[in-house]
């Protein structure tokens, strides 16, 4: 089975890059091409960019106001984006809720924050994660009770990312307690709703994108129900599934490698380049096999997604291989920059000054540790590696 790009494809390569490299800030890509989490401000500004030029909404089809485009350029913009260091549009929006909300939600809903995303005017935090109910979100407690034309929500949520500075929350609860998967709802939320405390989780790259929020007799009206009650683990599914096909990274893993290339060819003290050294060779050689690998895994996804015909629960086997792969690259670029690998660059959120504070070293170590220790939760996020392989096991033996 061979996978290529035919000539319209590669046509189209052309135009984004020349798009993305005329639009795209260099201060915004400067920040992004080192690894730190983008500024929510850099991401708004970024989708506006793409909504003026057409190019908002690349993974939503034309009738939900989207670029219409086939998978395999939607794969192409993204690699190209991310190569150049454009921001990551707003993942909760437009690959989460946005796709659940335009294919299960009213047409009040749809109206209301279809557009309003393609915009960047609306953010979303993703309110799943309990600290009893992780991978299993089955046995998740956060309530909703129906009171009249109001629901009332009392519960925690944590590891949500980005909701500090987000609009909106879709939720997960529990509007029948008595069931398992069957009593789970999903609700949005306004992040400004009275009852609503966010609790700052910061991690170990010294960075804050994590939280923990609490839901204290949170009342929201009952049209922020989405799709129908009761229905939220099959709308859960659905956003997961897209999720963790996201998580395969191969457009990050690309950009990441590219680097690693480029810390194997400086110089080091004893007049070598790390390349020349048969180990160092070897790993990297090693790694473009695995990345050459996941390349075609999702090439295959793709075309298979075009021709209608997923067999294989690709979502599971994507997020398996680009999690475990995008950190196998972080571990080397760390151990390439030696001792500059082991200093945490504080996160300078656009200050010059607090880079002035950085340690002496190599221009291209900001930030490498600090996008290592993020990315050990890639294994995690999206469904943990182990539940997946459960799932492909189940699929494969038919169980």
């Amino acid at each position: 089975m061979e996978f290529t790009f035919d000539q319209a494809d590669e046509m189209f390569r052309s135009q984004a890059r020349a798009f993305v490299k005329a639009h795209l800030p260099q201060d915004m890509a400067e920040r992004n091409r080192r690894g730190y989490h983008p500024l929510r401000e850099d991401t708004r500004s970024w989708t506006r960019i793409l909504y003026a030029h057409g190019y908002s909404g690349a993974n939503w089809p034309a009738e939900w106001g989207g670029t219409g485009w086939s998978p395999v350029r939607q794969f192409i913009f993204d690699e190209e984006c991310l190569l150049a260091g454009a921001p990551a549009v707003d993942t909760a929006g437009f690959k989460m809720i946005g796709p659940v909300i335009m294919t299960f939600g009213s047409e009040a809903m749809k109206r209301e924050y279809g557009p309003r995303i393609l915009r960047g005017e609306v953010f979303w935090g993703q309110g799943f994660s309990e600290p009893n109910a992780g991978s299993d979100l089955g046995s998740l407690s956060t309530r909703a009770e129906r009171d009249g034309d109001e629901y009332v929500i009392n519960g925690r949520k944590i590891w949500t990312s980005f909701v500090e500075s987000a609009e909106m929350i879709f939720v997960l609860v529990k509007t029948d307690p008595e069931a398992r998967q069957r009593g789970i709802s999903m609700i949005l939320v306004p992040r400004e709703a009275p009852g609503v405390t966010i609790r700052p989780i910061h991690d170990i790259g010294e960075s804050h994108s994590l939280n923990e929020v609490f839901f204290d007799d949170v009342r929201v009206p009952v049209s922020y129900l989405v799709g129908e009650e009761g229905k939220g683990w099959t709308y859960a599914k659905f956003l997961l599934e897209n999720e963790r096909a996201t998580s395969a990274e191969w457009p990050r893993n690309n950009a990441n490698l590219q680097r690693l290339r480029g810390y194997l060819q400086e110089t080091q003290p004893d007049g070598r380049r790390l390349i020349e050294r048969p180990g160092y060779a070897r790993r990297l050689a090693s790694l473009e096999v695995d990345l050459a690998a996941l390349k075609w895994l999702t090439m295959r996804a793709l075309y298979e997604k075009r021709g209608g015909h997923n067999h294989l629960p690709m979502g599971s086997l994507l997020k398996v291989r680009g999690s475990e792969l995008l950190q196998k690259i972080g571990e080397f670029q760390v151990e390439a920059l030696g001792a500059h690998g082991f200093y945490v660059y504080p996160d300078p959120l656009g200050d010059e000054q607090v880079q002035q504070r950085w340690a002496p070293g190599s221009d291209y170590a900001p930030g490498a540790m600090a996008d290592f220790m993020y990315r050990r939760a890639t294994t995690i996020y999206g469904g943990a590696n182990e539940v997946q392989r459960t799932i492909i096991a189940r699929s494969f033996l038919e169980l």
